[in-house]
């Protein structure tokens, strides 16, 4: 059904596996493992662990894991910093390496990200905060050595690039967007790309979001839902400081370049804070909403749930965190409080954030709507929800990656599991997932010397259930 899910980059996928929650970036979902018990017999079974090579530990940055057919290929940061990319069949533990000429430094906004278009090529993007165009491609379909450096797209808006994202449209053919600017300041692009011609042409001839130079958009999606319509959510920012995030909004369309409101009104692009009908909850700023932590779902009629997290009261200065659901429903967005909780999560400033909460989307599921989330003093585990209400009915404890996966291995203070899922999901009840440990992003600041040596990234075949 929906054909971006293998697309959809490895920083919305990574997850942090310690006892204290905290994971490298805004768009990361994060959880707490050790105080909700786990049902037994229900721990994911390792059928296969492939050692890549060691890898650079005092960087917390996401990483990329992407197997099509019989080919897999992760790229990552080795142990000299240098952006990498290994393949393998899978039949075969032996890796082929193509290290890239692209160096990380402390920044744990350059994660990479990977996509391959229709013919079998690679592409490869990443370490971009604000910088000049990072990106690859290869020439042969399905052959890492022959990745190239690519220095443009398009030619234009691609200075100052951040977030970078590959998916696809219903015709499978490959997109790719960016944050052109800064935080509080930029526009998000769109393009697409032409197999035949081998180049890319702009999806939408104007930004998706303008911020009109006072705040630019952090955006969510797009995710195509079970309507066959893509679903994106956004939430503004007026400076580098995370606590100026305000208004959660939102827009569908059906192709990726016509846009309409949830009551079906279109929209002409660029969206800007004042385009009619796309605010879903005026959230205003220093309320406790925080980019990259809000999701998009769907209940049993398929009505699209968009949840997130703010602050009980915004004007009480002592109010806790809470999370929300916001469903459209009778032509209307309704807003439902999903918890009632008294743990405060107050962030501010600029850089990577430790993230405190974590919140999944609404899945339908054998009967159930069911929401992942971590939180503070509260772990982390599956709410089963009421449909009516979208509060909690019970809580089920989350199934755990295996024992050698989860638990920590080196003995450098601080040190933390990072665990990037497969962009191909979930096939026959098999996945794969990748390891590796890390220091804690440091709100992109280098720590002081000693660092960390170099830890081992492996690649793991599971199996849920026994």
């Amino acid at each position: 059904m929906n054909k971006m899910i293998d697309m959809v980059n490895s920083i919305l996928l990574t997850i942090c596996l310690v006892l204290m929650p905290s994971c490298t970036e805004e768009k990361d979902l994060s959880y707490k493992i050790g105080d909700y018990p786990v049902a037994s017999g229900n721990e994911y079974r390792i059928l296969e662990k492939i050692p890549v090579e060691r890898v650079w530990a005092a960087t917390a940055v996401g990483y990329s894991l992407l197997t099509h057919d019989n080919h897999q290929f992760a790229a990552y940061y080795d142990a000299n910093r240098q952006m990498t990319v290994a393949q393998r069949t899978l039949d075969s533990k032996e890796w082929t390496f193509k290290k890239l000429d692209s160096y990380i430094a402390w920044d744990s906004h350059n994660y990479i990200t990977m996509a391959l278009d229709k013919e079998g090529n690679l592409h490869v993007s990443g370490n971009m905060h604000g910088v000049p165009l990072i990106y690859f491609r290869t020439s042969k379909p399905y052959d890492v050595t022959t990745l190239e450096p690519i220095s443009s797209m398009v030619g234009q808006n691609e200075n100052k690039v951040t977030y970078p994202q590959f998916l696809k449209n219903k015709e499978n053919e490959l997109i790719f967007t960016y944050r052109d600017g800064g935080s509080g300041d930029g526009n998000n692009f769109y393009n697409i790309y032409d197999t035949g011609t081998r180049k890319w042409r702009r999806l939408l001839d104007q930004p998706f979001t303008d911020g009109e130079g006072l705040m630019n958009a952090y955006n969510h999606g797009p995710i195509e839902g079970p309507d066959g319509w893509f679903h994106m959510s956004w939430i503004w920012r007026d400076t580098p400081a995370a606590e100026t995030n305000h208004d959660l909004s939102y827009a569908k369309s059906p192709d990726l370049i016509n846009w309409f409101t949830a009551d079906g009104t279109p929209i002409s692009l660029p969206i800007k804070l004042s385009t009619p009908g796309v605010i879903v909850d005026p959230v205003p700023i220093k309320c406790g909403m925080i980019n990259g932590n809000g999701r998009i779902g769907f209940d049993s009629k398929g009505r699209i749930i968009l949840s997130y997290h703010k602050f009980e009261n915004c004007s009480d200065p002592y109010s806790p965190s809470q999370f929300y659901n916001a469903r459209f429903e009778d032509g209307k967005w309704k807003i439902y409080q999903t918890t009632n909780w008294d743990y405060r999560w107050y962030f501010e400033g600029g850089g990577s954030l430790r993230t405190e909460l974590g919140i999944g989307e609404v899945v339908y599921s054998n009967g159930e709507l069911r929401q992942n989330y971590s939180y503070t003093g509260k772990g982390a585990a599956i709410f089963i929800l009421s449909e009516e209400t979208l509060r909690p009915i019970t809580t089920v404890a989350s199934t755990p990656w295996p024992y050698d996966v989860r638990t920590l291995r080196s003995t450098f203070p601080n040190m933390r599991v990072n665990v990037t899922r497969d962009a191909a999901g979930t096939i026959n009840g098999e996945q794969y997932i990748m390891r590796h440990e890390t220091l804690p992003s440091n709100r992109d600041q280098p720590y002081p010397e000693p660092w960390p040596e170099p830890e081992m990234l492996e690649v793991y075949k599971l199996k849920e259930g026994l």
